[in-house]
């Protein structure tokens, strides 16, 4: 089996799939995978009946961001790579707000790429093409969030889902425990409950994300999901 590759979707909103992406660099940067970063909307999956898709708006949160995203990947799936590490850190760690156009453009700057790729990518319908196929590609395989990891045989897992992501030895042993479920395609799940003392940690963790978020989020189990405005 190709391991050598994998598709990794997310949004830059989600924070347990930033937590995933610092694994799966780590994991990259060890085993020399190449890492494609794809797309997914949990402002589309969890838009309410008779309020307007993300690509119907202006500017919509983790949308907007991954139209940014799309720009760049047309260069160089680097450039994607370093707008989501960029754009993720401000938001998850340091309790910015990439998600406001300004703040993009300062952020871009920041990583050496054009500010002006942020106009550019409100001005171009077609990055709403490129989302929306990501986003079904996910939807079409059963999934319903981030982090959604496809491989090249065309199977996909959800997650792994967690925090703290593990370094060295551990990363790559997390990996080689996370391609063992392809082996097995008839597991479908198996998952850790969250103890009081768990969710501490996690709001702890999550506390610049939850401070620089403008928009509402309920954690279901694993799953964040996100309220766009009306």
């Amino acid at each position: 089996m190709d391991l050598t590759t994998v598709d990794f979707h997310f949004d830059v909103m989600c924070p347990w799939a930033y937590q995933t992406s610092l694994w799966m660099r780590e994991v990259r940067d060890q085993l020399g995978l190449s890492v494609n970063w794809r797309f997914f909307s949990l402002e589309e999956v969890n838009r309410e009946e008779g309020k307007k898709h993300p690509w119907e708006r202006d500017w919509s949160y983790g949308w907007s961001m991954m139209r940014i995203g799309a720009i760049l990947r047309r260069t160089d799936m680097a450039q994607l790579d370093a707008w989501y590490a960029r754009a993720g850190r401000a938001l998850h760690v340091e309790g910015h707000k990439p998600h406001e156009p300004d703040v993009a453009r300062h952020l871009l700057a920041e990583i050496g790429l054009d500010p002006a790729v942020v106009d550019q990518a409100m001005a171009d319908p077609t990055t709403h093409d490129e989302i929306r196929t990501e986003h079904q590609r996910v939807i079409d395989a059963g999934g319903f969030g981030v982090p959604t990891l496809f491989f090249p045989d065309g199977q996909c897992l959800f997650g792994p889902v967690l925090l703290n992501p593990p370094t060295g030895e551990a990363a790559v042993q997390l990996w080689s425990a996370t391609t063992a479920w392809l082996q097995y395609p008839n597991l479908y799940e198996m998952k850790r409950p969250k103890t009081r003392a768990d969710e501490r940690l996690i709001t702890e963790a999550f506390r610049p994300y939850l401070e620089a978020r403008d928009w509402v989020s309920i954690d279901r189990g694993q799953v964040v999901e996100f309220k766009p405005p009306t």
